[in-house]
């Protein structure tokens, strides 16, 4: 993860999740304290969502996703706990597994069962149709845990010529650290999980301005 997360060979990171509950002010609060202005991802049908994307370098960005004033009210819970955010916060990531299905099936031997792999799309306004696979992002809940994701021939997002911040230090956080470092060991992932409100913190840095994006709850 830029250095700055030890990840095995064949896994890299592809996403930080940061949930809001109001996508137009997080892109208005965003641009205000960094600059730089989030692009229109598009929404994600059936869950309720939408999002905008920011490039973290290489082909990883920041997920800022909410609900969809356009879509009706989906029948289960929006992902992410985005229902009942106290506000907005980076709730989880997302690894690329250059093998999903090989993955999954260790970290089920190791104990661990990150979820089905299910298919995904959604249209990228005057752009192509994404389609990729990624493993439950509510089965790792709390967030220190990743989800996978496997894009395959679709384009990856960071491709597009996104915006750019840069990350300059990430921990994973969750309230009893020993509970999420099983379930990244399954994964094979060895990352330091710290105690305190679960999911990712993030201080990224724009020219002439950091900004630090933490878990729902965790305060300033």
């Amino acid at each position: 993860m830029h250095g700055i997360l030890p990840l095995p060979e064949g896994m890299e990171l592809d996403h930080i999740v940061y949930a809001v509950p109001d996508l137009a002010a997080a892109a208005r609060d965003f641009a205000r304290a960094t600059g730089v202005e989030p692009a229109p991802g598009g929404a994600h049908p059936g869950w309720g969502t939408r999002n905008l994307l920011v490039g973290l370098g290489g082909r990883a960005y920041l997920e800022i996703i909410g609900p969809d004033p356009e879509q009706e009210e989906p029948g289960r819970p929006r992902p992410f706990g985005i229902d009942g955010l106290p506000g907005p916060g980076a709730v989880t990531w997302a690894v690329r597994a250059a093998d999903l299905d090989g993955a999954v099936r260790r970290a089920r031997a190791a104990g661990y069962d990150p979820g089905e792999a299910r298919p995904m799309r959604r249209q990228v306004p005057g752009g192509p149709l994404l389609e990729w696979r990624l493993t439950d992002p509510d089965a790792a809940r709390p967030g220190a845990v990743p989800f996978l994701i496997d894009w395959g021939d679709s384009p990856h997002p960071a491709d597009s010529g996104l915006p750019e911040v840069r990350p300059l230090a990430v921990t994973l956080h969750h309230p009893d650290p020993a509970a999420a470092e099983g379930p990244l060991a399954a994964l094979g992932l060895p990352v330091r999980v710290h105690p305190g409100p679960a999911g990712v913190s993030v201080t990224v840095e724009a020219p002439g301005v950091r900004l630090p994006l933490r878990p729902p709850g965790a305060g300033d």
